[in-house]
């Protein structure tokens, strides 16, 4: 019996959002675009597993919620509660997409000062290559590492380096309102 990615496309304030998995774990996510049917194709590439698509509104509907509230403007710190799978990564990889995960809402960090945290201050470049590979933007938030010298550094998701630019003044003026009026932030239903 074949095993089945489960895959949903949603509008948010930003464009379509996608998210695809299995039930029990969260497997790629796919930063806005203009486009419903260019998220599929990004959600949906070639996969050495063989897995028959699904289309599930309610794949972590919960989440979608989050996201949706995230692109409103909301402070919304992405539980590491949510289930993932980083099936295929090497060890190394899985630990630095781990320790990125851990990078708070309105946070940055250097590439060099992930990779200390990893126990590897030499492996700045292997870090980077790393977080290259993230399957789940935004939930491992990888566009919150950035240059020693304070630049943005790369970006390998849709809209490359001005998408992560947007991202991070977007988080800061959400961190920035949440501390002004702390009654405007998300309703706590919202937050896993």
């Amino acid at each position: 019996m074949q095993k089945s990615l489960r895959y949903t496309i949603f509008k948010t304030k930003w464009g379509y959002f996608g998210l695809a998995g299995s039930e029990y774990a969260l497997w790629r996510t796919c930063l806005p675009l203009s486009d419903s049917e260019k998220v599929k194709s990004e959600l949906l590439t070639p996969d050495p597993r063989p897995l028959i698509p699904l289309f599930d509104k309610n794949l972590f509907r919960m989440l979608q919620e989050q996201i949706t509230a995230y692109f409103e403007g909301a402070y919304i710190d992405f539980s590491p509660d949510v289930p993932i799978a980083l099936d295929g990564f090497s060890s190394f990889c899985s630990s630095v997409l781990s320790a990125c995960r851990r990078i708070r809402f309105g946070q940055v960090i250097a590439y060099s000062a992930l990779a200390e945290r990893l126990g590897r201050p030499t492996a700045v470049r292997a870090v980077g290559n790393a977080l290259a590979k993230n399957p789940l933007p935004l939930i491992i938030p990888c566009h919150r590492v950035i240059r020693g010298d304070g630049k943005i550094g790369g970006f390998s998701a849709p809209g490359g380096k001005k998408l992560k630019e947007k991202l991070l003044n977007h988080e800061l003026a959400a961190l920035t309102r949440a501390k002004d009026a702390p009654h405007r932030t998300v309703p706590r239903n919202l937050l896993l």
